[in-house]
């Protein structure tokens, strides 16, 4: 069996990908961007030297004062100088009608101008397939100072040409592209180096795994501490009483500290596929809560049946959820954490966290589960990892989780474990 891909090359693999996709986005705009640009620019250039040449007083008078011939022989060498210092393809000279009087092709002069004619004398720019191909061309009127019309002056550049200007431009964005590609696959080395530091080798599977495992020993311990500082003042109370006397108010106390204490223990142990750690778990919730001033209410149906997760992921997903509550219950005036354990009418297991506190915003309630999204201020309360872990371990398990409001109450549905029949 292929082993897995670490995390690392994972995210490696990723930013690969997403700096190869960026490069070529980009790659694209910029090829789009320089044909707009160079098209723009052929426009420009057109528009400006028809208008140009149609102004010029060579031109007015030439064709005002002289017949079509001699306007050739004055009017071509002219024309041809003007195509080759504006970088142009072709410059027309035209009577009022249209009849060429220059043209880069001298077998052309004296036929009809290929192109839009406008019917007003008003300048006009397009692309039109003419002698020389496709091409993006402007005419221009030329007009005496009386505002006669005397002929026209079109100006143009083929398609051809645009194209090549743009081939020239290309390195440009080619090594853009080249540059963006090279600084994502820099970023992505040293993300993996980063990743590789924190997580190791580790497939992702494996780094949740531990992330759990993490979570689990945070808020068992946090649990056990707080059952083991219960505990403690109880048994000091209870000894003060004894040496002042008092023997029969000692007895109460820790007669009352085993009745709470094995309330828990017979549900627990009443539910034929127990898990240990989860009972540990929930006994030592209860003493956090007591120490919390928190009211702890606890429901385990003896039909639930096994879970699907591992100990770690069950302690991991009940601890936060749990944890979630008592901080949210902490901000209410009456506080109280109820948590239901039962089966699901799939054969799988329901379990359903509620508090008393203020609950969770509509807007809210998908991006709690984003990884490193918190409502708590940054720091040790506010790490935004707990219930983007249940909602990684639930999916995981082919479960889902829900949060619901009046009262806040997160449900877990957990599917029955693999092989299990439905009883």
């Amino acid at each position: 069996m292929r082993p897995a891909r670490s995390t690392a090359s994972r995210v490696f693999l990723v930013l690969i990908a997403a700096a190869v996709v960026v490069g070529a986005l980009v790659a694209v705009f910029l090829v789009v961007d320089a044909q707009r640009a160079t098209h723009t620019e052929a426009e420009r250039v057109t528009a400006a030297t028809a208008v140009t040449l149609a102004a010029s007083p060579l031109v007015v008078e030439t064709l005002r004062d002289l017949d079509p011939d001699d306007a050739t022989r004055t009017l071509e060498p002219y024309a041809l100088d003007v195509v080759a210092g504006a970088s142009l393809d072709f410059v027309t000279i035209m009577l009022p009608d249209g009849t060429r009087i220059t043209h880069p092709d001298v077998d052309r002069i004296g036929e009809r101008y290929l192109g839009t004619i406008p019917d007003r004398p008003v300048a006009h720019t397009e692309v039109f397939t003419g002698t020389l191909g496709p091409s993006v061309r402007t005419i221009v009127p030329v007009r005496t100072a009386d505002d006669e019309l005397i002929g026209w002056v079109s100006a143009g550049v083929t398609i051809e040409s645009i194209s090549e200007t743009l081939v020239r431009r290309l390195p440009l964005s080619i090594g853009i592209t080249v540059g963006l590609i090279a600084l994502g696959v820099l970023g992505a080395l040293v993300a993996r180096r980063v990743t590789r530091r924190i997580a190791g080798d580790l497939p992702p599977g494996q780094v949740r795994d531990a992330v759990a495992s993490y979570e689990s020993l945070r808020t068992l311990g946090d649990a056990l501490r707080a059952q083991t500082h219960e505990h403690g003042n109880r048994m000091h109370t209870a000894v003060a009483l004894i040496e002042l006397g008092r023997s029969g108010e000692a007895i109460e106390i820790l007669t009352e500290t085993s009745r709470q204490s094995q309330s828990l223990v017979d549900q627990v142990t009443a539910r034929r596929a127990g898990d240990p750690a989860v009972g540990a778990l929930l006994l030592g919730k209860a003493s956090q809560a007591k120490e919390r001033g928190i009211d702890w209410h606890v429901r385990i149906e003896p039909e639930t049946p096994k879970s699907p997760l591992t100990p770690v992921e069950s302690v991991a997903v009940l601890g936060n959820l749990i944890d979630n509550a008592m901080d949210a219950a902490s901000l209410a005036d009456d506080r109280w954490v109820r948590v239901t354990l039962e089966a699901a009418d799939a054969g799988g297991i329901v379990l359903e966290v509620s508090d008393s506190g203020p609950g969770v915003a509509p807007e809210l309630r998908e991006r709690i589960f984003a990884q490193g999204f918190s409502t708590k201020p940054a720091g040790a309360q506010g790490r935004g990892v707990g219930l983007a872990l249940v909602h990684s371990v639930v999916l995981g398990a082919g479960g889902t989780v829900e949060v619901s409001s009046g009262p806040t109450t997160f449900r877990v549905v957990l599917p029955p474990p693999r092989g299990a029949t439905k009883q």
